[in-house]
């Protein structure tokens, strides 16, 4: 009998070769333009903020310049927060919330906090709707020494000249039906490992660091985005996506451990956005808006600690 969970690039069992990578790759598409909906979002934002080309990822023929946003009147007598979006590619609302907050929102912290915002690391996938890279590697995976990874390789360097003076760093993602239709399945079949069907947290949630907790951070940003959409409750297990609850709306993963983005800085603040695009009760602005609230609700803590 066959597995109906089994991805059809493969053999069960085995982990993927360069055969299987190249076989995935062919089946990936573009469905969105890079420099039409990010490069262009961002030009009109040259007259309030620096915009530096940081890196660049390549793809064969394909050439993604990687951007940053840089706040004006950089000053060592106040906070230095990192603010990143789309190291998961496909997780859009993480890109156009980092672009939101920069565009709208960020102008009442001017002279109050240094900020760094990245609003799509991952721009191959971005551009596919896509978890992985062009490698088939999981960014968000790969933030630590020789990363295999361009892009989690490219935004360490940019980080690295400001290591010890971050105050916080909020990384923006989504968590999305295609992880158990497509990305789960994917993962696993990848590394020749059994796929274990889980479920889908209908909500917006958190991930803090078991290594540095910060719940009374965590629980801040919450309430500025329960504004916004709901907080996830838990699961039938008392959970959150197969993870205990480490409070309300806050599960922990081991940040540095699982080389995760959020873990880049050494910030005493840090946090993984969850949002929930795949909701009936969320619309692709409402999530928008809850990214932007949940950087707000970041910085407003940061600046009242």
């Amino acid at each position: 009998m066959s597995n109906p969970h089994f991805y059809p690039i493969g053999t069960p069992g085995q982990p993927w070769g360069p055969a299987e990578i190249t076989q995935w790759r062919a089946r990936q598409q573009k469905h969105r333009s890079y420099p039409h909906k990010v490069l262009a979002a961002l030009e009109p934002l040259r007259s309030a903020w620096d915009l530096e080309t940081y890196g660049e990822v390549v793809y064969g023929e394909e050439r993604f310049p990687l951007m940053a946003l840089r706040s004006r009147g950089w000053s060592s007598q106040v906070p230095t927060v990192l603010v990143t979006g789309g190291v998961h590619g496909y997780e859009t609302s993480g890109v156009y919330g980092a672009i939101a907050f920069a565009a709208h929102q960020a102008a009442a912290y001017a002279g109050r906090v240094n900020l760094l915002v990245v609003p799509c690391v991952s721009p191959w996938a971005y551009e596919r709707i896509q978890r992985w890279n062009h490698d088939a590697q999981d960014p968000n995976r790969s933030f630590r020494a020789d990363s295999p990874a361009q892009e989690s390789a490219a935004l360490m360097r940019l980080v690295a000249p400001l290591l010890g003076q971050f105050a916080a760093h909020i990384d923006l993602h989504e968590t999305t039906d295609t992880d158990e239709s497509e990305f789960r399945p994917a993962v696993a079949a990848r590394d020749g490992k059994p796929f274990e069907p889980a479920t889908i947290p209908d909500g917006f949630y958190l991930v803090d660091d078991t290594g540095n907790p910060q719940p009374v951070f965590q629980q801040a940003i919450l309430r500025a985005v329960e504004q916004v959409t709901h907080i996830v409750p838990p699961d039938g297990a008392g959970g959150i996506i197969g993870t205990p609850l480490a409070a309300p709306g806050v599960i922990e993963y081991d940040m540095v451990g699982w080389g995760l983005c959020a873990g880049i800085t050494g910030a005493r603040y840090t946090s993984t956005t969850e949002v929930y695009p795949d909701s009936p009760r969320a619309t692709p602005e409402q999530c928008i808006a809850a990214q932007v609230a949940a950087v707000c609700g970041a910085l407003d803590f940061v600046l009242a600690a």
